[in-house]
Order: structure tokens, then C-alpha cells, then sequence
């Protein structure tokens, strides 16, 4: 599958049109819906394939935040052999009482996978753990760039950012 078919495959099954309101609490005439292409085995399996290209020699794991980075995630590390872990939005408070779930060590080289991106606040929030807990964020990747400022405030952070498409690639138009 070539880059502009998946583009195609994730705007088919993913976009939606009407009165939205986004997790940053702005509004939005449409919607990308991770789920809807997360879910389907050939777009996942693309998805993995391109996270993939940003793994670099020294990174040793993978991190998507729950819920939408996890299938992401799973599909990067079975694309690279190199484990992940799964970024909590807040610590669970039984059992372990953990903020990641899998194993992070410390010193860790990390590749965070993101689903899409409009401020990067949770992105963010993700690196800002992962940073605290001695690792290392070499890069953040988004599927989709909404192009609706999470550049910048993923840079304006200090972190490298990349999306493997923007809301213009998909055939968006923003406004």
C-alpha cells in the first residue's frame, strides 16, 4: 500500500462531519476518529510499518499514550522487534499503582507514537513522564497532524516532532 492510498483508507474510515467538540476543548466542523482506523488490520499494519522509518539505532522502546497510542504501539514493536510500553493518563491507584505499563528502564531511548495531534497536550503530558522517569523522548511521531498548533507547542517543549500526515494531506480543509 502506497503512502497516498493509506491517506485515502484513513480519511474513508476515519473522517466525520458536523459539530465536534476535540479533547483540547476546541470545536471542530469535523472529526478524525483514531478508533476507526486503528481498528483495521491493513491501515494498522501500514501505520506500523511507517512508524517504523523513525526508529533509529538508539532507540530502545516504544511509547503510545493510552487509549489511541497503545494499538500504535504494539504495531511499531512488532514492525521493529523493540518493546513498548504504554503511557497511563494518570497512575492507577491498585496493584502496582503504575504510570507506564511495561518496562521502562532507565536511561531509556524513546520513540512515542501518537495518534493525532491538534495542541499536543497529551503527547506532552506523555513526554513530560517519560522525561521524568529518565528517559529519554528522541522523537514524537503523530499519524495526523491537524496543523492546528501541536508543532509548535511539541517543539516550543523541546521535543522533535514529526507526522507521517497532516489534515492537508488527507484532503482537510482547516477553517
Amino acid at each position: 500500500m502506497d503512502r497516498n492510498e493509506l491517506a485515502r483508507m484513513i480519511k474513508g474510515a476515519a473522517y466525520l462531519e458536523g459539530d465536534f467538540t476535540l479533547r483540547s476543548g476546541r470545536k471542530s466542523k469535523y472529526y478524525l476518529d483514531k478508533y476507526r482506523f486503528e481498528t483495521q488490520p491493513a491501515i494498522l499494519r501500514a501505520l506500523g510499518r511507517m512508524f517504523a522509518e523513525y526508529v533509529s539505532d538508539s532507540t530502545t522502546l516504544i511509547a503510545g499514550a493510552e487509549l489511541g497510542g497503545v494499538a500504535l504501539a504494539a504495531a511499531t514493536s512488532l514492525e521493529t522487534g523493540r518493546p513498548f510500553i504504554i503511557v497511563r493518563n494518570a497512575k492507577k491507584d491498585y496493584g502496582t499503582s503504575n504510570l507506564f505499563e511495561g518496562i521502562m528502564d532507565p536511561g531509556a531511548s524513546v520513540l512515542l507514537v501518537e495518534d493525532i495531534a491538534t495542541s499536543g497536550g497529551q503527547v506532552l503530558e506523555a513526554a513530560k513522564a517519560i522525561k521524568q522517569n529518565d528517559g529519554k523522548v528522541e522523537r514524537i511521531v503523530a499519524v495526523i497532524d491537524r496543523e492546528e498548533g501541536a508543532r509548535d507547542a511539541i517543539t516550543g517543549a523541546g521535543f522533535e516532532f514529526d507526522s507521517l500526515f497532516t489534515s492537508g494531506d488527507l484532503g482537510i480543509k482547516i477553517g
